[in-house]
């Protein structure tokens, strides 16, 4: 059982998020559900509600869009169900068909879809649809929101008999017209309509002479309006007929509230799935606002957060394009208790806030701003005190309200619990109020819980450095201009570099030094040595930064230099080759010069002949020794082939022998235990492997395995169930 106070609630700024959640509600009640949230009450629901809101997420990338879920609510409607013989209008009829046509769509499309939306399948499964609704609301009002002809014979006859009565008036006016236009009874407008009736515009001086009933006259008096005598008596039926067939609309809309009145709990029910569906769409959308996923949620007491942000700050940032830092924090049973010091304005509320924060969140279903790696546990209690809490209504001192709540802390503390307190220990007297801080921080420590404070006691920082499964922290300073980096280092406490921020801030040196001669001695060194320290852990990271940028910069230059060392060689082989045949046609062509001087001198024909021939075979003789020598490579190479080809052998000869033993082994060793079978929906994770994730899907001898940020295609024969 989750409990978590609104005081915690509001404290983490909860509400605040809701806020933003609720924008992108796309109705009404939806907005009002989502302020309505908190912290599920049962551990169960918890996870369906993550998973659901993860699908819903994942169908904005996909081509198996959800349907639109919009609905008008029919509070009103159902609130009139409640009364004996009252009677809806059409507009509510319409409100209730769309929500029960919406209803249908959605239970349609997830049962289509049951494989890619198991979680939203499970929760439409739970609404039971009836057709009977949207089937009588159409049998009687059409989708312009009229009551249709055939609602009833009544009315069907009735309607047949003003078609009549209205062309009979139509003919009847029509002929009076044209009888007085043709004997200049009438004004230039000839006809008017008053009180929704047809009427002749009879000159004033002429009114006498027309038949029929006087319904007004202009401004001026110059026109008279009158009823023709020959349209009287059909208007008189019309105005009677109207009335039936309004009696008659209004005896059907009764008839009809009264056969949909025994369904109003099932109308609810629509109401109450569609606005569940809006409020999952709401936080499906505002966790890609925030880059919100599902992290890894743990069976074991480890809290995991790892690039974390604040999800209020990083809307805030973005917003304002400025970048928001991460926070990377960690408790486990060998680490239950954070202690984080150093000076203000460094980020130490934030990262206490962001871990509450996201806690909440998560416990609420909403998807959180983490890695995908990230781990959770879920606790049962989280409780915290954050900020001023000075009570004017009660007339509380700021001490006084802090020591209420450390009483609360005392009563409700066990190892499922989570605490979370700013600036342990104010308020009162410096080493009295640091003396029951930390005789406080004992009893949360011996009661096995997990939390994370901040202080700039020095006595809970040495605590927290003496107890095995608690440790220091600091959110970081740059050493020189003592600005903050907004990130938290594990493992050392932070000094408040009290006297360094004042002295950068311009307080004469000479009135920090008779500060510092004000306090005991021993609490400055003490103060000055963390100081100290933390400047040298910090410029060994940078060193230590600085030389793994060297390293690797010093890697990629030797990289290149091999590169183009093989490019130089390459393009030095090349350019001998091209040398030695140069110099090999430069041998030839002299040679032939010589040939040619000679047949000049001596004209003998066949001795040049002769001469080109020897020429022509040695430059043969040559050229076939590289062939000899490349069918000797290629020999070489067969041997090698072979002998690789021989010991492949052998050491398959021998995986095969051990096969054999293993089998025989198997045979005679006692059947294995049966392995459970995998269904989707399972969390698994490989044989001997760490990742736990949750199958998408089963196909065949191969399951989809959702591991948070990717998926994976698995033999089922290599997982095993967690």
């Amino acid at each position: 059982m989750v409990r978590i106070d609104k005081k915690s609630l509001t404290d983490l700024e909860f509400p605040s998020v809701l806020q933003q959640i609720s924008e992108h509600c796309i109705t009404e009640p939806g907005k009002e559900r989502v302020m309505a949230l908190s912290p599920f009450k049962e551990v169960s629901e918890i996870l369906p509600e993550l998973l659901r809101t993860k699908e819903f997420s994942a169908s904005f990338e996909n081509d198996n869009r959800i349907p639109n879920h919009g609905f008008e609510d029919i509070n009103k409607e159902l609130q009139l169900f409640q009364i004996e013989n009252t009677t809806l209008e059409i507009l509510g009829f319409r409100r209730i068909l769309a929500i029960s046509e919406t209803t249908k769509a959605q239970l349609k499309f997830f049962k289509k879809y049951a494989e890619f939306y198991v979680e939203l399948f499970k929760l439409s499964e739970t609404v039971d649809f009836n057709s009977n609704i949207s089937e009588a609301i159409k049998a009687v009002i059409d989708r312009f929101g009229q009551v249709k002809n055939n609602a009833s014979s009544e009315l069907e006859a009735i309607r047949k008999r003003l078609n009549v009565v209205k062309g009979q008036i139509n003919s009847s006016f029509g002929r009076a017209l044209t009888k007085y236009a043709q004997a200049d009874y009438l004004d230039e407008i000839r006809e008017s309509v008053v009180d929704n009736r047809r009427v002749l515009a009879v000159k004033a001086m002429h009114r006498r002479k027309v038949k029929g009933a006087v319904l007004g006259q202009s401004k001026t008096g110059s026109i008279v309006y009158m009823e023709p005598q020959e349209t009287l008596e059909y208007a008189n039926e019309l105005s009677n007929l109207l009335y039936k067939e309004q009696e008659e609309v209004k005896r059907i809309l009764k008839s009809l509230t009264e056969e949909l009145r025994p369904h109003q709990a099932l109308l609810k029910s629509y109401q109450d799935y569609l606005t569940t569906l809006d409020v999952i769409y709401a936080k499906a959308k505002y966790a890609l606002d925030i880059n919100g996923v599902l992290p890894l949620i743990s069976e074991e007491k480890r809290l995991f957060l790892k690039d974390a942000y604040h999800p209020l700050l990083l809307v805030a940032n973005n917003q304002r394009k400025e970048k928001t830092f991460p926070q990377t924090i960690e408790l486990h049973p060998e680490n239950r208790i954070i202690v984080i010091s150093g000076p203000n304005a460094g980020g130490k509320s934030i990262t206490l806030k962001t871990v509450g924060l996201l806690q909440v969140m998560l416990q609420s279903g909403i998807l959180v701003p983490v890695d995908p790696f990230s781990e959770f546990r879920l606790f049962d209690k989280v409780l915290t005190d954050i900020g001023d809490n000075q009570s004017i209504e009660n007339h509380l001192s700021t001490y006084s309200y802090r020591l209420k709540k450390m009483n609360q802390f005392l009563k409700k503390c066990n190892d499922n619990t989570l605490f979370l307190i700013d600036e342990f220990g104010t308020g009162s007297d410096p080493e009295l109020g640091g003396a029951l801080a930390e005789t406080f921080l004992e009893v949360f420590y011996e009661r096995d819980a997990y939390g994370i404070i901040t202080t700039h006691y020095t006595n809970l920082k040495l605590l927290a450095n003496e107890l095995p499964h608690a440790t220091n922290a600091n959110m970081q300073f740059d050493s020189r201009s003592l600005e903050p980096v907004y990130k938290l280092q594990l493992g050392e406490a932070g000094s408040s570099f009290t006297f360094e921020v004042a002295q950068k801030n311009g307080i004469p040196y000479s009135l920090i030094n008779k500060s510092k001669k004000k306090i005991e001695r021993g609490k400055v060194r003490f103060d000055k040595t963390i100081a100290n320290l933390q400047k040298e852990r910090s410029a060994l990271r940078k060193t230590s930064a600085s030389l793994k940028t060297e390293e690797e910069k010093a890697r990629e230059e030797n990289k290149q230099l091999e590169k183009m060392n093989v490019k130089a060689q390459e393009k030095l082989e090349r350019y001998q080759e091209i040398f030695d045949a140069n110099q090999r046609l430069l041998a030839l062509g002299k040679k032939v010069d010589t040939l040619s001087e000679k047949y000049h001198n001596n004209k003998r024909k066949k001795q040049l002949l002769d001469e080109l021939m020897k020429l022509v075979m040695i430059e043969n003789s040559k050229r076939k020794k590289p062939e000899a020598r490349s069918t000797k490579k290629k020999k070489e190479e067969k041997a090698k082939q072979h002998e690789i080809k021989q010991e492949v052998e052998k050491k398959v000869a021998v995986i095969r022998r051990k096969k054999k033993k293993e089998k025989a082994a198997a045979k005679k060793a006692p059947p294995p235990k049966p392995k459970a079978i995998l269904k989707v929906g399972d969390r698994v994770r490989m044989i001997d492997g760490r990742s736990v994730g949750t199958i998408d899907s089963i196909e065949k001898k191969k399951a989809i395995v959702n591991y948070g940020m990717f998926t994976a295609d698995v033999q089922l024969s290599e997982l095993e169930k967690v």
